[in-house]
């Protein structure tokens, strides 16, 4: 629970802590609560006394590869959509780092005597499935925590105040019910719950691909309250899957590596995400400016109107100043659109989903 809703939660608080004070107190505010937190564990947590001898086991080279092929993976995915991807040559030269990694990291967990990482969970079916189920969370997840507020900011023209608000629904929807899961979890088919919240998440976000320029707060409540009860409805049957049938002694590390697909999923969901508002975002501009052109009787009508609007003001280029805004129309319905296609792939993502879990 606390894992899912601080990504929900965190544009609320953060947008509270960015408009009372600045962005940089979204990292100072760590500083305090970390001390306290090292020091309570230093004091109070009973660890074991270390066996220096296993360092001579530690598979030094795997944790290199392991953290040269995520670590460079993260900032490929991350700055890939936004600079052309292999184009750029540091996002290029990370992914050379990222496939070298990947080769040394794989190598070293099939042949190591002891991994760093231990894969040998993924032989479970039911961790498998799960795990994948957890990776296309992570998309939904972190996808849509990205979505709204891009949405609000871009379109809407809200500030980091107003779009916390706007988003804290969701928050309160996953917190509510998550007891409830939990409670049904016991009582019926783990399935029959993973389908009923897929195709709820599916039915939130088919709500959202008719969006318009003038949706608020009142239009974006339902979608948002299905993705927050939708999204523990799949959470909880998931983890009991995928956890629930491993031998102990594989409970440890497979649980890190179930969070970590969901933290991958979510990953890969936003550079997906992000490229393809990009790309779509530019087809729709190129297909909206083919009829918004000197040839357009409409097109022209509309300019005229702007332009006799803009002459009122003083000191102004109202034939400029209507182009602009005129351009500034045709860019916000293009963004509009593009953000109705990353909905609409969404929504055949989880209905996907739903259908597979039966």
């Amino acid at each position: 629970l606390v894992a899912t809703l601080a990504p929900t939660i965190g544009p609320t608080v953060g947008g509270y802590i960015s408009h009372a004070m600045s962005w940089h107190w979204l990292f100072l505010v760590n500083v305090v609560p970390g001390i306290l937190v090292a020091t309570a564990a230093w004091s109070l947590i009973d660890f074991d006394k270390p066996n220096l001898k296993l360092f001579s086991k530690f598979d030094w080279w795997g944790l290199a590869g392991m953290a040269a092929f995520l670590g460079c993976m993260e900032y490929v995915l991350e700055e890939g959509p936004n600079n052309d991807w292999l184009q750029d040559q540091a996002v290029f030269i990370c992914a050379i780092i990222m496939t070298i990694g990947a080769v040394i990291f794989f190598w070293r967990v099939f042949s190591a005597e002891e991994p760093i990482v231990d894969l040998k969970a993924f032989s479970n079916i039911n961790f498998a499935f799960g795990s994948l189920f957890s990776f296309v969370i992570g998309i939904g997840l972190y996808g849509l925590t990205y979505l709204y507020p891009v949405f609000l900011g871009r379109i809407r023209g809200y500030d980091s105040m107003m779009i916390g608000e706007a988003l804290f629904v969701s928050g309160l929807a996953m917190f509510f019910t998550a007891p409830i899961s939990g409670i049904l979890s016991s009582k019926m088919d783990l399935r029959l719950m993973m389908m009923i919240g897929f195709f709820g998440f599916a039915t939130g976000t088919w709500w959202m691909t008719h969006l318009t320029a003038d949706w608020d707060f009142y239009e974006l409540l339902i979608p948002q309250i299905l993705r927050g009860c939708s999204m523990m409805l799949c959470m909880v049957p998931i983890n009991n899957i995928a956890l629930g049938t491993l031998p102990p002694d594989r409970l440890k590390n497979a649980s890190g590596l179930f969070n970590l697909t969901r933290n991958l999923g979510g990953a890969v969901g936003l550079a997906l995400i992000n490229t393809v508002l990009i790309d779509r975002n530019a087809f729709h501009y190129a297909r909206l400016a083919e009829h918004v052109q000197w040839g357009s009787a409409e097109a022209q009508q509309k300019l005229q109107n702007m332009t006799m609007n803009f002459e009122q003001t003083a000191g102004l280029d109202a034939t400029k100043a209507a182009i602009s805004k005129l351009s500034g129309m045709v860019q916000q319905q293009a963004s509009l659109l593009s953000f109705m296609d990353v909905f609409y792939m969404l929504t055949v993502l989880f209905a996907t989903l739903g259908l597979f879990v039966l």
